[in-house]
């Protein structure tokens, strides 16, 4: 069969897609790899030892379909109850399953009544969905995918939230939007927002809200609280970024039972990798190590913010485990190929908010000096 043949096979909207585009991973060695905003640190020796002896006949089985234990564990973390919880393969799963749950394609759609099958044209706003820019790029390309509106609004140009009132004047937000992403503390500019702010948003949306929290446990504040406040909003977590498991894919939503309930109608069965409930289970039983690793963290981000200061960079604060920074003399993009003949890896975006910018992971203290070392000598 012709490839052009094949090709008339493929949906005309998947036809169309770009898709994402995650971090490189590099396949030679010696490279310090700050460019995925990965942990510097490894998982908890009860952790490893955990998915060590979890290696044996069991790998047969398939795993508890609804990570029982792993929500019982969380729903004791946050105060909640397991059914506020939903656990997905990364919380990038759980962000397509609220695309697919909460929001109507942007075409007519069939509606079956008892007898007969008709077409409805759908309220705009069932069909949108919404987030601030810059920030994760999933989310446009989830919207494509399932063929939902895009609705993308400019965050201020220090990346801050519009405030209600700067939203309703400009005219293009949505307060019915369908689903409304907020990632909070920010990527890629690494901003925190606070609790208040967020739950003034939160109150004016008519639609679902998911507050997308990768990467909280680096920030001041969470809004934790929120989704068991508020009945139509959803927290988002990951134990990728500050427990070390980004290779197990393990995430969670908290929100209301009903939510939950829709969302667990159709995610995949068997959806999270028994390795990785383990893992995420014994994460839970040794928190203190993890937050020890935090500290360490913020204490490496905010040398580095000082180091790279001094030798004239633009460093934005950060409440995640990355800095968002402007190089000086050369353009961001050259920064990233001579850091790069050095041996350091970290990440640039095209987007016009942000191309001005290189994202920087923080990593050991090693790596850290290892950067600042490299672009002293770049600057030579």
């Amino acid at each position: 069969m012709a490839s052009r043949n094949l090709n008339s096979l493929i949906r005309p909207l998947v036809r169309q897609l770009h898709a994402y585009v995650p971090g490189e991973q590099p396949k030679i060695k010696g490279l310090i790899k700050l460019n995925t905003n990965e942990n510097p640190y490894p998982p908890s020796p009860p952790v490893l030892q955990a998915v060590r002896a979890a290696v044996d006949g069991r790998l047969r089985l398939y795993p508890n379909p609804t990570a029982e234990r792993l929500r019982e564990k969380l729903s004791r973390l946050h105060r909640c109850e397991p059914e506020n919880i939903i656990v997905g393969n990364g919380s990038d799963e759980l962000l397509a399953l609220a695309m697919r749950c909460f929001v109507e394609p942007e075409a007519s759609y069939r509606m079956k009544d008892l007898d007969n099958a008709y077409f409805v044209r759908v309220n705009e706003a069932k069909t949108k969905v919404q987030y601030f820019t810059p920030s994760y790029s999933l989310y446009p390309v989830l919207a494509d995918i399932h063929g939902a509106t895009r609705n993308a609004v400019l965050l201020q140009p220090d990346f801050a939230l519009p405030s209600i009132g700067e939203l309703k004047r400009g005219n293009q937000w949505s307060f019915n939007a369908a689903l409304t992403f907020v990632t909070t503390p920010n990527a890629p500019s690494g901003r925190g927002y606070s609790t208040r702010e967020l739950d003034a948003l939160c109150k004016a949306q008519r639609g679902v809200v998911v507050l997308d929290e990768a990467y909280v446990d680096f920030a001041d504040e969470n809004t934790m609280a929120l989704a068991l406040k508020h009945p139509h909003v959803l927290v988002a977590r990951t134990f990728s970024k500050a427990y070390s498991l980004c290779f197990q894919r393990v995430g969670y939503f908290v929100g209301h039972p009903e939510l939950i309930s829709a969302l667990d109608k159709i995610r995949d069965s068997y959806n999270v990798n028994g390795l990785g409930q383990i893992a995420a289970e014994a994460t839970l039983d040794d928190l203190a190590y993890y937050r020890a690793n935090f500290r360490k963290i913020i204490a490496t981000r905010e040398e580095l913010s000082r180091e790279l200061t001094k030798l004239d960079f633009r460093v934005l604060p950060s409440q995640t485990n990355f800095i968002l920074a402007k190089p000086p003399r050369f353009a961001a993009k050259d920064w990233l190929e001579k850091l790069r003949a050095k041996k350091i890896l970290v990440r640039w975006f095209s987007a016009p908010e942000v191309k001005n910018y290189l994202r920087v992971t923080i990593g050991t203290p090693a790596e850290a000096a290892a950067l600042v070392e490299a672009a002293t000598g770049i600057l030579r």
